[in-house]
């Protein structure tokens, strides 16, 4: 208890809505030679003590932003501001910033301790400090009594507990994470996002984490910014971001989703008439007019042997096509004769195996709530 009363006390602050934010990124833009623009007009502020994800494809500038962040890159325009001070002519190693990288970067010479410590010694404190604050981060990270081992003895996911260690022992504004978890195996991985928040939650520090992996932003992060061909497209938390995205890129690149192309009509304030080839009219909440796609996701979707009456539903006819079973659930796919297949995710709530076996060819109705639909445009 003492210890984790050190560790409070030694680092940062919770989250804070009315303090300044840690990080601000201002119009910045990333162009390298040949004119390629990594990074386009971003604008993000981080608040103090938050977990934040900065997610996307490959190749969508997310990486360039933190290595902006951590001063490996230099913005062509705009400001980077941490803790209220631009970082323009800020060294890297000046930076109140500390960075875990995707391959660990643990020396593997070192035994764990001297691996943690490594920064401390760089910096030239004191030896009873730096024994002191080395086994802190090694019980923050759960490996004390590991001090004395070598890279090679532990596991991968030990062995990313030691960047972890290494980079908070130095006490840090905000750290950095490249995909930290991308090179562990899939229970694991899981295991350690797990850990991750714990620790975030226990020292405070402000979080900042690079993920192409949609599951690991949504189960970590406080916030995320959703990246696409340099572009920021949306910063929301992880429930509106997948209830209410703001565009039909982020509704397809965040989870499963059914996208349905139609066209849509304002028949008044915040309200459309949406045509959709299969299915006819309908009137929806939404601004967006013209070319739109009609949007639900899977697991919102039932699906009955008789028409529902209930005039709050949309419903259409559909014919079993492919059929995957999970063991919890089952991906169901259904052609309603036009566009591309309805997806449903039918949960397996049953030990009745007869109750959740689906067989192509077969026909039901399919039906989800006007209010789970969005209206997205391009």
């Amino acid at each position: 208890m003492a210890l984790q009363e050190q560790s409070k006390s030694a680092y940062s602050a919770p989250i804070s809505d009315t303090a300044a934010p840690i990080i601000e990124i201002r119009n910045v833009s990333k162009i390298y030679q040949g004119g390629v623009k990594a990074v386009d007009d971003a604008n993000i502020t981080v608040k103090r003590g938050e977990f934040f994800a900065l997610l996307g494809p490959s190749g969508c500038g997310k990486t360039t932003l933190l290595r902006m962040l951590a001063g490996f890159e230099t913005p062509t325009t705009g400001e980077v501001i941490i803790d209220g001070h631009n970082m323009a002519t800020v060294e890297p190693n000046k930076r109140p910033v500390n960075m875990v990288f995707q391959s660990y970067a643990v020396f593997p010479h070192m035994s764990v301790e001297k691996n943690v410590a490594y920064g401390l010694r760089m910096d030239g404190r004191p030896s009873a400090e730096i024994k002191q604050r080395t086994a802190e981060a090694l019980e923050l990270v759960k490996l004390g009594g590991f001090g004395k081992r070598m890279p090679h003895e532990m596991s991968g996911g030990q062995r990313q507990r030691v960047a972890l260690a290494r980079a908070l022992v130095k006490r840090p504004s905000v750290l950095l994470l490249d995909e930290p978890l991308s090179a562990l195996d899939a229970k694991l991985r899981e295991a350690m996002q797990l850990e991750l928040v714990r620790l975030q939650q226990s020292v405070g520090i402000t979080f900042v984490i690079v993920t192409h992996d949609q599951t690991e932003a949504l189960s970590m992060a406080n916030r995320i910014a959703v990246m696409n061909a340099g572009t920021v497209r949306q910063i929301a938390a992880p429930a509106q971001l997948y209830e209410n995205p703001s565009s039909r890129f982020v509704a397809d690149f965040i989870g499963r989703i059914n996208l349905m192309d139609a066209k849509a009509v304002r028949v008044g304030e915040h309200r459309v008439k949406v045509t959709v080839p299969g299915f006819g009219e309908v009137e929806l909440a939404g601004d967006a007019v013209g070319d739109v796609a009609l949007a639900v996701r899977p697991e919102k979707i039932f699906v009955a042997e008789s028409k529902p009456t209930d005039p709050d539903v949309i419903a259409v006819r559909g014919k079993v096509g492919e059929v995957a079973y999970y063991g919890s659930y089952s991906n169901v796919y259904f052609d309603i004769g036009a566009g591309a297949p309805i997806l449903a995710d039918i949960g397996n709530v049953s030990r009745d195996i007869e109750e959740f076996t689906f067989k192509r060819g077969e026909d039901y109705w399919i039906y989800w709530r006007k209010g789970d639909t969005l209206v997205l445009g391009a």
